[in-house]
């Protein structure tokens, strides 16, 4: 095979002599690699692959021959078992590669990751790359069954530095998929022996067979202090200029880069020529979405004819072409130069556009002698950013096929700065062909969500207070004793939101407190109800649509919908939805919403905030389904009554004090239990369940409690204003300080874990109605605010320490050494 590299003088000796870097191992590594610098704070250096065809030109025989070669071998080594294999190349650079590999393999699908989010396609996994550019993966499968079996797993990337990136990815997919075996497969295995002993130690884990295979294997030879020396010299070469020839024409801003635009500063645009490819309908743009054997096959049919499309347009006399990728687009590209390179009177050559920002030195020992600079022009999802082009301009070719996906054939493509201006400045005849972007089917969904459930029908409330985008499951038997509950969950790893706790009934006594209490602080109340509600009219939205996290929200909810009405006489619309924590919220409730409000006007109600994990929690899930669905404007800032956990900006007070609606469960939430999510029970295309508990009607204080606080509206009114002209004035910017209270007191009390730690009077008081608790830590002094807390922590036999200076009102503590499970920030059980 040709290696690629005649040159007497090796593409790395330039950086080697300057840095100390070196390569260490077998023979073939420094016909593979190069070595370039690097801009990016994390590593200075960049090992340039030789036939790869990202940076360098090369033939597109030897770039797809490198990873027919691999697959073959991944062939030999599975066996039978290859018939049941994946193959998953890495962005961007391995995408070409890891296709390549696949079709080596044989009859095997192929996937790719991608940095490019895709509206209606749900992620089946992400993960993050340590040490590049730009770190985040998603994969995006059109077929969410695609990683799902459980044959193995080819896992195929350019480079195996450190092994961190293919950990990671092995570790995610794990948890969600596991199967028995996975290959790692790259051009050249570079790990140290304590990079190879983790991968070693996640095998040992997992008892899962882990096999490398590389082209090549060495090591990297740093020196102390590389990465700031490295650091230096970039910003030496940038500032002072380095190498001679090619990199002297660059602009002076950037000495090595090569400018879009001739000498005299006038563009310089040759006629575009472009290329229908007639691309096979149906056939996907590349792995992004999965590529199939089917694929494969059509694919394989078309490749002569687009290939000889391409060459008829060559301009006559042409002897040297570059077949131009563009960044993940890298297969199509490459198979179609191959194609060429075996039908063309002329010497062809492959590379891709990139991301990846390089130093370019023209100088035979250095991988990158020059660098086009242009804007990107597929609307990125990270925004704009410039790319690049390497060894490019002064490499001798008389044309150049720039073959982009439709998604990027965008004007900034063809803008006086863009890619084919850069490319006519040095290059006579530039060819353009566009491959049609994929668009993945979406999955079938229903004409129509439901409507949400009213009252009486569901709830005790009034049907205009509050619309639960819930399905009702009152029918079903899913409640179980706190303590058998828990022990399910920790024994079997189920889930919080998979089944209720026998609802709390209260004692005599305790509903005395409870209206005393009610009673003590209605005012109050009714003084943050109406204190977040103008924050919420004057901030957020003139015409909010309330959406309240059920069921602790939905009270809290429905009382900003009164003082709306009573203050300024407007009917609010409000909703009442559910978020599991470690699941995320309702995306079906949210698709409801965006069909008919503007998610702009969406605020979403809680009772208050502890340490602020729901927070956390609906900050994720509404950037995943804006993500997936496309849809934006969903704020996910929560509107609370009370912020002691200073978690958020919209709230009535930071104070810890008792909000008499978390003395008790379903008796003052409308009758309605917490929600549930179980596979059994709710669709892909359901709301999240609830049950309503119409016998419990006796002992309901749903509406009265609404009717103390809204009662004592007028009193208040003139304060709420003034409280309202002084919180506006003030910083609120969140400094969750309740998180690093939390973590100090896990640790004070040997903890060892936040989510086991519930602070504030309404989740201590939860603590004690449906957990099995282990103490509850009282401030010094606490008053009235704490009589039912004393009252439940004496009826179940929990001890009460008062603590100085304590940031809450009161602590709940769960350990699990003291109860038969605990659940986690997941949802799952905490297991010691």
């Amino acid at each position: 095979m040709n290696n690629a590299v005649n040159d007497a003088v090796w593409s790395g000796s330039w950086v080697a002599e300057r840095l100390g870097v070196g390569l260490v191992g077998d023979d073939d590594l420094p016909a593979l690699l190069g070595l370039a610098l690097r801009r990016n704070p994390k590593r200075a250096h960049l090992l340039v692959s030789n036939v790869l065809g990202k940076h360098v030109p090369q033939s597109p025989a030897v770039v797809y021959e490198y990873g027919l070669r691999l697959g073959r071998r991944v062939a030999a080594l599975l066996g039978e078992e290859r018939a049941g294999a994946v193959v998953l190349g890495y962005a961007e650079t391995a995408t070409g590669l890891g296709h390549a590999v696949a079709d080596g393999l044989g009859a095997v699908p192929y996937l790719h990751s991608t940095r490019r989010p895709v509206p209606g396609v749900a992620p089946a996994g992400g993960f993050e790359e340590s040490h590049s550019h730009a770190t985040s993966h998603l994969l995006l499968p059109e077929d969410p069954v695609l990683l799902a079996g459980d044959g193995p797993l080819v896992l195929v990337d350019d480079e195996f530095s450190t092994g961190n990136t293919v950990l990671n990815t092995m570790r995610d997919l794990h948890e969600r998929y596991p199967r028995e075996r996975y290959v790692v497969v790259a051009l050249v295995d570079m790990r140290s022996a304590e990079d190879s002993a983790r991968l070693a130690r996640f095998a040992r884990e997992t008892g899962a067979r882990v096999d490398v295979i590389a082209a090549a294997s060495g090591t990297v030879r740093l020196p102390e202090g590389v990465l700031e020396k490295g650091q230096r010299l970039v910003a030496e070469c940038e500032s002072a200029g380095c190498g001679a020839g090619a990199a002297a024409r660059a602009r002076a801003a950037e000495p090595r880069d090569v400018s879009s635009r001739a000498p005299g500063g006038a563009p310089r645009s040759g006629p575009l020529t472009r290329v229908d490819l007639h691309w096979p309908a149906g056939v996907p743009d590349g792995g992004r979405h999965g590529f199939t054997p089917a694929h494969r096959a059509r694919l394989e049919a078309a490749l002569p004819a687009m290939a000889g499309r391409i060459r008829e347009a060559l301009p006559v006399g042409a002897r040297r072409v570059l077949v131009l990728g563009f960044e993940e687009l890298m297969y199509a590209p490459l198979r179609l130069a191959r194609e060429l390179e075996q039908a063309a009177d002329a010497e062809v050559r492959f590379s891709t556009t990139t991301r990846s920002p390089v130093l370019a030195v023209d100088d035979p020992g250095y991988a990158i002698r020059s660098r086009l600079v242009f804007p990107a022009h597929d609307d990125p999802a990270d925004g704009p950013g410039e790319r690049y082009a390497y060894n490019v301009a002064g490499a001798g070719f008389d044309a150049v096929v720039a073959v982009v996906d439709s998604v990027a054939d965008t004007p900034a493509l063809h803008a006086p700065d863009g890619l084919l201006a850069a490319l006519a400045a040095h290059v006579p005849h530039v060819l353009l062909a566009v491959v049609p972007s994929y668009v993945p089917h979406a999955p079938e969904r229903p004409a129509m969500l439901p409507e949400p459930l009213r009252g009486p029908a569901f709830s005790s409330y009034a049907p205009e207070e509050v619309g639960w985008l819930l399905q009702d499951l009152s029918d079903v038997t899913l409640e179980a004793p706190t303590e058998e509950r828990e022990e399910a969950i920790q024994r079997g790893g189920a889930h919080y939101a998979e089944s209720l706790p026998v609802e709390y009934q209260p004692s005599a006594r305790y509903q005395e407190l409870f209206h005393a209490a009610l009673d003590a602080s209605a005012a109050r109340l009714a003084q943050a109800v109406g204190v977040v509600t103008e924050t919420v009219l004057t901030e957020r939205s003139p015409r909010p649509v309330l959406v309240s996290l059920a069921r602790a929200g939905t009270p809290v909810g429905i009382l900003i919908r009164r003082w709306a009405r009573f203050r300024h006489g407007i009917d609010l619309p409000h909703y009442a939805v559910s978020i599991v924590r470690g699941r995320g919220i309702d995306a079906n409730a949210l698709r409801w919403l965006a069909d008919r409000h503007d998610p702009r006007d969406v605020v979403f109600v809680d009772g208050w905030t502890g340490k602020g994990a729901i927070t956390r929690e609906l900050a994720e899930a509404v950037e995943e389904f804006e993500r997936k669905e496309g849809v934006t404007g969903f704020d996910p800032e929560i509107a609370v009554l009370a912020d002691p956990g200073s978690c958020v900006r919209t709230y009535g007070t930071r104070e810890d004090f008792l909000i008499p609606s978390a003395c008790l469960n379903s008796t003052v939430s409308g009758l309605i239990s917490r929600t549930v999510l179980r596979a059994d029970l709710v669709g892909p295309h359901d709301f999240h369940g609830a049950k309503f508990y119409r016998e419990l009607a006796g002992a309901d204080v749903s509406v009265a409690f609404l009717d103390a606080v809204a009662a004592r509206f007028p009193e208040v009114a003139d304060g709420v204003d003034s409280a309202v002209k002084e919180l506006l004035a003030t910083d609120r910017t969140p400094t969750w300080a309740g998180w690093r209270a939390v973590e100090r007191i896990s640790e004070e009390y040997g903890i060892h874990d936040v989510n086991l730690v519930k602070p504030g009077v309404g989740e201590t008081t939860r603590v004690l109605l449906r957990r099995v608790p282990w103490k509850i830590l009282a401030r010094a002094g606490a008053g009235a605010d704490l009589d039912h807390v004393r009252l439940l922590a004496e009826q179940r036999g929990v001890p009460v320490e008062e603590v100085d200076d304590l940031p809450y009102t009161c602590v709940g503590l769960i350990h699990p050494r003291y109860t038969r499970g605990a659940t986690g920030a997941d949802g799952k059980a905490v297991n010691v």
